[in-house]
């Protein structure tokens, strides 16, 4: 091999391993980042990771709030009229955000089978259902009646 030779091989190995290697930081970076939805049915088949974020969507169980008055601990039922996951959320709730509605909370789950909330998601309108949601309900056979209608209205 001529030295010139020696020397473009090199050039294109660095390029090769540093292409590599930027790849491997974003492919790293990106999975910190990624967060799965689960209904709560399947939190409760215990497809969701523990201590892993997710999203998780439903309903808040009526009269399943419970707010500790000594801090913005929250606890709530979250439902898909299959299964219920019991919420823990520490934070402002949004201002839309009452029992009935549909949600999302983003968190991990913890061993006792809770979703430990770091966000949680309310819905902008009452006749708006986060995709997700609408999904799990809609395969739960619960979709309300009005965003059915909605839904043949629109197509």
């Amino acid at each position: 091999m001529t030295p010139k030779r020696k020397q473009r091989l090199y050039i294109v190995l660095s390029i090769v391993i540093g292409a590599a290697v930027a790849v491997g930081l974003v492919m790293y970076a990106l999975s910190q980042n990624i967060n799965l939805f689960y209904s709560p049915a399947d939190i409760a088949a215990g497809k969701a990771p523990v201590e892993t974020r997710i999203r998780a969507g439903g309903m808040v169980v009526e009269g399943s709030v419970k707010r500790d008055p000594q801090s913005l601990r929250v606890e709530f039922g979250l439902t898909d009229y299959v299964s219920t996951v019991n919420v823990v959320y520490d934070g402002i709730l949004p201002d839309l955000f009452r029992e009935g509605q549909g949600i999302v909370a983003q968190g991990e789950m913890n061993e006792a089978g809770q979703l430990m909330a770091v966000e949680v998601l309310a819905k902008h309108d009452e006749n708006y259902m986060p995709p997700e949601v609408a999904e799990a309900l809609e395969k739960a056979g619960k979709m309300p009646e009005q965003l059915r209608a909605k839904e043949a209205y629109a197509e």
